[in-house]
């Protein structure tokens, strides 16, 4: 398989603060990826469980990617020693590289920015402009409150039964290729039932 048809887009934080559980996983996430043989796209920072992706990855050989904005770059925010850095003009660039780039998204915890993307990825999906697979990593089950959110919004019919389908939870870096690889099918024929 090329390049592209390996390509995980990630979505991770850049926050130093928050429990050190967060960047191992993410860094577990990076190694188990690379030692799977794909090629990591994420949004080129060098702090927080973004470096630690990016660290876990190269420690193991990998390919890594960053898609950053320039305004990032000038303030220093990027990681080092990537294999490729993209520079883009803004945020809104950034999120559609890193989609066009993948093959998959994978979300680790994170911040506003990184529910942002998820929730662009999900909603491409829903609209059928998305087909591939997304997987939220739950460290410390923080995705709970999201995946229950999600399903309220199924059951009181913002959205279809069927879009259950279009995320997959693990509990686990290491459980990500396996949820990649057995991830239901999307096609374009969920705009037919985008609306409920």
């Amino acid at each position: 398989m090329n390049e592209s048809g390996r390509a995980i887009c990630v979505y991770c934080a850049s926050s130093r603060q928050c429990d050190a559980e967060y960047h191992l996983a993410a860094r577990r996430l990076g190694g188990t990826l690379a030692g799977s043989g794909f090629t990591i796209v994420y949004g080129g920072g060098g702090h927080g469980s973004m470096g630690a992706l990016a660290d876990g990855a190269l420690a193991r050989g990998g390919r890594v990617v960053g898609v950053l904005p320039r305004f990032m770059r000038e303030l220093e925010w990027g990681h080092a020693r990537l294999s490729e850095l993209e520079l883009v003009d803004d945020m809104r660039e950034r999120k559609r590289r890193m989609l066009e780039r993948s093959q998959a998204v994978v979300a680790l915890p994170g911040g506003c920015g990184t529910l942002d993307e998820l929730f662009e990825a999900l909603t491409l999906k829903r609209l059928g402009l998305y087909l591939h697979p997304i997987v939220l990593v739950n460290t410390r089950r923080f995705f709970d409150p999201l995946v229950e959110l999600l399903a309220a919004a199924v059951s009181e019919r913002f959205m279809d039964e069927r879009h259950h389908a279009m995320w997959q939870v693990v509990s686990e870096p290491e459980q990500v290729p396996a949820a990649i690889a057995s991830a239901p099918g999307w096609t374009s024929e969920a705009q037919g039932f985008a609306v409920p």
